[in-house]
């Protein structure tokens, strides 16, 4: 059973898709399941294993709800001496402790340009833990030779690949294009899109710029917001490496936090004023 819950625990991170997994880690005295038993809570409210039947499952169940929801695992605890648990038919004197985890979706990294910042994000991103998918209307740069790691290469133009890209909550976007004409289409559609992170390298005074720009054409101000500009985590980066380490550095923050870049709405006011 534990080889099936696996194998559709990768098939569901492949999809894209959350849930969680409850395992028992103790157990003293007598209790109806064995320690290491398992029950995977799909997004959908479906389950596949078991860590014992009856109230144990159902509050395994419910927990794993607000689990999917905040991405923090918890520890239950189960005193199966209680009346209430001998009324839901759990006839045993024993205790029981439940591990309950997220299960989460391969991360997905979509990197805009492929020049030599883009080929070191790419790398560091995908020993980190991300899918990278590279974007660039150059097939000179956007080609499998110098992105042996990605999962997927759009070398077409940018608009065609904006067809055929839905980012999601488990997106993280990341615009380092060849020029300010391109980052800014690339944000405009970028904005418009439910991805979790959204990211634009850049000077203040080009992020001012692009900024306004998007204002006047009537793109809602707390979209901008969002944008983490300039991108990546402020370390001194100078290099190409350096600056994918700050930018890959940034995402997991954002993954596993969902720390706000406090730069860019200052930056934002900024260009305002």
């Amino acid at each position: 059973m534990d080889a099936d819950i696996f194998e559709e625990i990768q098939r569901l991170r492949r999809a894209g898709r959350k849930a969680v997994l409850a395992t028992i880690v103790q157990i003293r005295g007598s209790v109806p399941s064995f320690q290491t038993a398992k029950m995977l809570v799909r997004d959908d409210g479906s389950t596949l294993g078991s860590v014992g039947g009856g109230c144990v499952e159902a509050d395994v169940w419910a927990a794993a709800q607000d689990v999917i929801r905040e991405e923090k695992s918890r520890v239950m605890q189960f005193d199966l001496t209680e009346e209430s648990m001998a009324e839901g038919g759990l006839i045993c004197g024993g205790k029981v402790e439940i591990f309950v985890e997220p299960v989460l979706p391969i991360p997905e990294m979509i990197i805009f340009g492929a020049g030599h910042i883009s080929t070191q994000v790419s790398k560091i991103a995908v020993i980190a833990g991300f899918r990278t998918t590279i974007v660039d209307n150059r097939p000179v740069y956007a080609n499998p030779e110098r992105f042996p790691e990605a999962e997927a290469i759009h070398s077409t133009s940018f608009e065609e690949s904006f067809e055929a890209i839905t980012p999601t909550e488990n997106t993280y976007l990341v615009i380092v294009t060849r020029g300010h004409q391109e980052d800014e289409n690339v944000l405009r559609w970028a904005v418009s899109t439910n991805a979790r992170y959204v990211g634009m390298i850049g000077s203040k005074r080009k992020i001012r710029t692009i900024a306004d720009n998007l204002t006047r054409e009537g793109i809602d101000r707390e979209r901008i917001e969002r944008v983490h500009m300039p991108i990546g985590l402020d370390i001194g980066a100078v290099t190409p490496e350096e600056i994918a380490v700050a930018i890959v550095a940034e995402a997991i923050q954002i993954r596993r936090t969902g720390f706000k870049h406090p730069l860019s709405k200052k930056l934002f006011q900024d260009s305002r004023s």
